[in-house]
């Protein structure tokens, strides 16, 4: 490894085990999180910028700094994805991912099947047979659109 990782923080994608599993959604799914590992509050500390919210609600950008992922109990899985200089932290981190949109409300109430579907928009409800686009969660926020943006600012280096 070169001498990056003594001068930036590593930035890794972490998969969590999810407590409540969306019937509708491909199985096996985890919730995915960017996680940037500056030390700043204990060993392996860092920060979490990830999505949260339902299909239901729509889903809001949160971030905080939190623990070694690998301590969580729900913790799956943590994917290197490259460096953050410490000048872009956390500034131009967030100023490139709070303009991201989040995922939006994606479901709602039918009152016709007395179910939550998904819809075209709320109140709009797809025909029995019509094709439906994928529903869009934290997973493809983080890895469809966050660090893609975070690699396109020139901010989510990788080694060389």
């Amino acid at each position: 490894m070169s001498n990056l990782s003594n001068s930036y923080y590593s930035v890794y994608r972490i998969e969590n085990k999810m407590t409540m599993v969306d019937p509708e959604m491909p199985s096996p799914r985890y919730h995915n999180t960017i996680f940037i590992e500056t030390w700043e509050d204990g060993y392996k500390s860092g920060r979490t910028c990830h999505v949260i919210g339902d299909l239901v609600t729509g889903m809001t950008y949160n971030t905080r700094i939190d623990q070694d992922p690998e301590l969580e109990p729900m913790f799956f899985a943590k994917h290197f994805l490259g460096f953050l200089k410490p000048e872009d932290y956390p500034d131009r981190l967030s100023e490139i991912l709070e303009v991201l949109p989040p995922p939006p409300k994606q479901k709602s109430f039918n009152p016709k099947s007395m179910r939550t579907e998904q819809h075209k928009s709320p109140g709009v409800f797809y025909e029995v047979g019509e094709e439906r686009p994928p529903m869009v969660k934290c997973t493809e926020w983080t890895i469809n659109q966050a660090i893609p943006a975070l690699i396109e600012a020139g901010i989510l280096m990788k080694d060389s």
